[in-house]
């Protein structure tokens, strides 16, 4: 990526995260994932701590997961768990987490995270539950308001994890929303406009494309 776009995307970032401390989130600017990933473990913390998260291809990408194990930290790895009991461990775990990683599927410019979810379980500890969330998105996930970031995941983020979930849906044979029911992997929508516990939120924007 050219000097430009990096200086365009440090400039774009600050703007966001003064939106994001009036909203009573924390922001971060790391110029490639590798410092976004040195930030996340800076951000959870000393001492031996219960690290979840949430499906995302950012966090995937980012190879964080493996990192946060090296540092000494209890990772819950949610593909472990499969049966119907094992899966209410999981959620009993993650949500009495530290902190809970996740993406984000748009980021307005003055500071909204717009979210649409399947089983809600992503949305679900954002909003409520782990000690802290820590956000991570490229700012490829920039949108300028809430409709254009409902359109973002409808149009753009939504049809390639349909093809990657193997869901037969309009968007995963179009790559266009068609507002369809059946086999639909956005069920839950949530635009985080504040967060109810000051700094509980932290974004971490990434001066790349990352994710869907």
């Amino acid at each position: 990526m050219d000097k430009n776009k990096k200086a365009f995307y440090r400039n774009q970032a600050e703007g966001i995260i003064k939106r994001l401390k009036s909203r009573k989130m924390d922001g971060y600017y790391c110029d490639s994932s590798e410092e976004a990933s040195r930030k996340i473990l800076e951000l959870i913390g000393e001492g031996r701590k219960t690290v979840s998260y949430g499906g995302s291809m950012t966090i995937d990408d980012m190879g964080i997961k493996p990192l946060i194990t090296q540092a000494g930290h209890d990772l819950i790895i949610r593909e472990d768990y499969k049966t119907d009991e094992q899966i209410r461990e999981l959620k009993a775990k993650t949500i009495n987490s530290d902190t809970f990683l996740m993406s984000t599927n748009a980021i307005t410019l003055d500071g909204q995270l717009i979210n649409i979810d399947g089983r809600g379980n992503r949305v679900c500890y954002l909003i409520y539950g782990p000690e802290q969330v820590i956000v991570v998105a490229g700012m490829n996930k920039v949108v300028t308001n809430t409709e254009e970031g409902l359109d973002r995941v409808r149009n753009f983020a939504s049809p390639p994890n349909t093809v990657r979930l193997n869901r037969d849906t309009p968007c995963a044979r179009s790559g266009k929303c068609g507002q369809c029911i059946e086999d639909t992997i956005c069920c839950q929508t949530v635009i985080t406009r504040v967060s109810m516990i000051p700094g509980r939120i932290k974004v971490i924007l990434v001066g790349e494309e990352l994710g869907y």
